[in-house]
């Protein structure tokens, strides 16, 4: 592996051979559009956050509740927003969902028109294998609360790691000690970032049509990338969905980099990873900093008493296509069991945003 000063701070080479010294070309292993999130995910009906409001739903009710729709190029999971709660219910029913595979070295590109946006609302999307916590390590590609802009990016290890303070990234490094045993009296939770823009979450994220969340993980380094919907800048392969997709020749540095060096060793710290995909509500993020984001109330009680708050609390999904090197196959999980693939009929409320106009190469 190279030198960390070798990758971060290049003498005669260009910023992005840098950071891209150990990336390369991977081909696509599996594009995930409508109905094939059905089939290729598991559904998850029994994770909480301490302080959550959520009653997580199995697949097949939530197609009953009208919670999921998938047709075409559309999948849907959102909050319901039609129920008041009592004290005594269990939560607001809402979906999390994770993939029946599990991956290592990968490129993953999110393709979304819109995300959960609300008081109470965590919406996240996340690498782990939450049957062991954070022992394999977890990495929160996208996730906020309350409608608080940007968007965060955090890795957590069980094991000792040190980022480095100066890495070349656009985003903010807000704690540098990914340790899940740091000390957290002064708001340490993992190693987060910061994102550069406003348009990486919530209101203003759903107002420009969304777009594209990418992560690269390799042994040698993670980068997570996004690009606005009307980002010139996107790559096409990206945009486009093509079968192979080479992050070595992209131009734009990501907004969150974490390399591998002495003070922490990704290969022994980052392991075996589902793609994970919920809607938390309260819980010890959004609740502890519910006040703080100006929301009215408690968040408990907002929950309960206020469904339609939540009538955008949905994410739409274009697509999501996971990209494989050929070195680094994937690893299954045991099977679970996949319901039927049957669609609802659900329209929300939709942004039209101007548009850039593009061919993608056939």
């Amino acid at each position: 592996m190279p030198s960390l000063s070798a990758l971060l701070l290049p003498a005669g080479a260009s910023l992005l051979a840098a950071l891209h010294v150990q990336a390369g070309t991977y081909t696509l292993h599996q594009s995930n559009v409508g109905a094939d999130f059905l089939k290729n995910f598991i559904w998850e009906t029994t994770r909480n956050s301490p302080g959550g409001r959520v009653a997580y739903t199995t697949q097949s009710a939530a197609l009953a509740a009208n919670l999921v729709y998938a047709h075409g190029d559309t999948f849907m999971m959102r909050v319901d927003d039609t129920t008041t709660l009592a004290a005594s219910d269990t939560g607001r029913k809402s979906v999390r969902i994770k993939s029946a595979e599990q991956y290592n070295t990968h490129v993953a590109v999110f393709d979304i028109r819109h995300m959960p946006e609300g008081c109470g609302t965590w919406p996240a999307i996340w690498e782990a294998d939450d049957t062991v916590g954070v022992a394999n390590g977890e990495l929160d590609i996208m996730e906020g609360v309350n409608d608080v802009s940007p968007s965060y990016t955090t890795m957590h290890t069980a094991g000792s790691c040190i980022m480095p303070a100066n890495r070349t990234q656009k985003g903010t490094a807000r704690h540098n000690d990914c340790s899940s045993m740091a000390a957290q009296t002064s708001g340490n939770n993992g190693c987060s970032v910061s994102s550069p823009y406003s348009s990486t979450y919530g209101p203003t994220f759903n107002a420009n049509g969304g777009g594209w969340y990418v992560v690269e993980r390799t042994n040698q380094a993670i980068s997570v990338w996004f690009w606005s919907r009307n980002d010139r800048s996107v790559p096409v392969a990206v945009r486009c969905g093509s079968r192979i997709i080479n992050t070595a020749s992209w131009t734009s540095p990501p907004i969150a980099y974490f390399p591998s060096s002495s003070t922490c060793d990704l290969s022994a710290n980052m392991k075996n990873h589902n793609i994970i995909i919920n809607t938390m509500l309260c819980g010890s993020w959004a609740g502890s900093r519910y006040s703080a984001s100006g929301c009215p109330g408690t968040c408990i009680d907002y929950v309960n008493a206020n469904p339609s708050a939540f009538t955008n609390a949905y994410w739409d999904f274009a697509a999501l296509r996971i990209y494989l090197s050929s070195d680094h196959p994937q690893r299954s999980p045991s099977s679970s069991t996949l319901h039927n693939t049957s669609t609802l009929s659900y329209t929300p409320h939709v942004v039209e945003p101007f548009m850039i106009s593009y061919i993608c190469p056939s």
